[in-house]
């Protein structure tokens, strides 16, 4: 009587493992990458409250806010995890630093800008993002002239 033999060679685990790990080595940097710019798009999130703030604050008063305070947004020292700080700038600017996020060529700051003048009737009021690190920055927030941040 004759026997089959049934299973796998050495030599195909060899090459099924061979290619697992060509695999591997493209896949696990591609999320790492994935994991920092997720981490990144949090800061930039952390945006959205106070621009609703300081959109209303200048379509109500028709000027924008000195301070995020008398827009009625209160920041605070620790926002979350991968945001260090929201500040104020000028004529309704502010900024968002992110941390923790490891992101390539340092962290990333957010810097959102009003399109509206200071003074006079709107309707709306449009954003522009610009960012410090463009290879973690959000496709809104890639270049210096970018596009209106929804």
């Amino acid at each position: 009587m004759k026997k089959n033999m049934q299973g796998f060679t050495l030599i195909e685990l060899m090459i099924v493992i061979a290619i697992l790990g060509i695999l591997l080595a493209i896949a696990i940097p591609a999320y790492q990458d994935y994991l920092a710019r997720a981490r990144a798009s949090e800061a930039m999130l952390a945006g959205a409250p106070v621009k609703a703030a300081i959109s209303e604050f200048r379509l109500s008063n028709n000027a924008y806010p000195t301070t995020l305070a008398e827009a009625g947004y209160t920041a605070t020292a620790n926002q979350s995890k991968y945001v260090a700080s929201v500040t104020a700038g000028a004529a309704g600017a502010f900024s968002v630093a992110a941390r923790a996020t490891s992101c390539p060529g340092g962290e990333p700051t957010f810097t959102f800008t009003p399109n509206a003048p200071a003074t006079g009737a709107v309707a709306a009021v449009d954003w522009t993002c610009t960012s410090t690190n463009v290879q973690c920055a959000p496709a809104t927030c890639r270049t210096a002239a970018a596009a209106p941040a929804p």
